[in-house]
């Protein structure tokens, strides 16, 4: 098998163009001219064997085999990353755990590349998760039986008493199959989604966020199946059985079964599903819970 010649500044310019779903908006990212990183992503693929984006007029979307890829470019980058600035922090600490509390979509769609960052830089810290309803993960902190929280923090009840930072700002999309008529469609609006049969996702409080959207702009969904399985949501917007609102965080192009899946954004500006680290208000964390929580900033750049 040929050697591959990869380059740090191709893998940097990747993913730009794939967080920016755009070459220039990953041009602007990297401040490199959009011929350069144009040029950079054809060599990757030639290197790699592989397409790695879908070109459209409006911009780029990842291939499946682009989506692995990212996955692998951001553990190489978190790796140069803790070579930087982390190697040898773990050596000041000789024991320590550190409780977090976790919702369902955090689990699922957040939380793996950031524990595998942890784990490689403090490899004698244990990482306690609890994976529990939003709700109850609030009596947790408040009562001192969690160090911190990783969750959906846009809508935190108990705000007297925890702190939050947003980790992640989530946009909301419409799916749709690209057999339905509205997958065409410039400057869709949610008015054209009213009288469609809505797929709804009950997992982890999303039903009532998006159920929030809907509301706030006075297009209440018809609501033709309510399903806590993401895949299965996927699966029946994938086979044109209706569309569905949910953010871009548990977006995937394509169901299990292999049908595409397109996400459009609306003309409305629609509120951000927001996720966040949350600890009680004047905690004195320790070692190992600050340590978490500066891995996490730096998990976010």
């Amino acid at each position: 098998m040929a050697e591959m010649n990869i380059t740090f500044r191709q893998i940097r310019y990747f993913i730009a163009v794939a967080e920016a779903r755009s070459v220039s908006g990953g041009s602007s990212a990297v401040g490199i001219s959009q011929s350069a990183v144009t040029d950079a992503i054809r060599t990757l693929e030639a290197e790699t064997g592989v397409m790695l984006f879908h070109r459209h007029a409006k911009g780029v979307t990842l291939t499946r085999e682009g989506h692995q890829f990212l996955r692998h470019a951001r553990s190489i980058i978190d790796a140069i990353a803790d070579m930087q600035g982390g190697v040898g922090r773990e050596q000041d600490l000789t024991a320590g755990s550190v409780r977090v509390g976790v919702t369902p979509v955090v689990t699922g769609y957040f939380l793996s590349d950031l524990l595998s960052r942890f784990r490689r830089m403090f490899p004698r810290i244990e990482v306690q998760l609890v994976e529990e309803r939003r709700d109850y993960i609030e009596h947790l902190l408040i009562n001192g039986e969690l160090d911190l929280a990783v969750l959906m923090v846009s809508n935190l009840e108990e705000r007297s008493a925890i702190d939050h930072e947003v980790l992640l700002r989530s946009e909301c999309r419409a799916w749709v199959a690209p057999s339905h008529p509205l997958s065409d469609v410039d400057g869709l609006s949610l008015a054209d989604l009213e009288n469609e049969p809505v797929i709804a996702l009950t997992l982890d409080e999303l039903e009532g966020l998006i159920d929030g959207i809907w509301s706030k702009f006075d297009h209440p969904p018809r609501v033709a199946y309510r399903t806590s399985s993401m895949e299965g949501v996927r699966s029946l917007v994938g086979t044109g059985a209706g569309i569905t609102l949910l953010p871009d965080l548990v977006y995937r192009p394509w169901s299990l079964e292999g049908d595409r899946i397109i996400a459009k954004r609306t003309r409305e500006s629609l509120p951000t599903v927001d996720i966040g680290i949350a600890w009680r208000r004047l905690t004195r964390h320790s070692e190992a819970a600050t340590l978490f929580m500066e891995t996490v900033h730096e998990h976010r750049r």
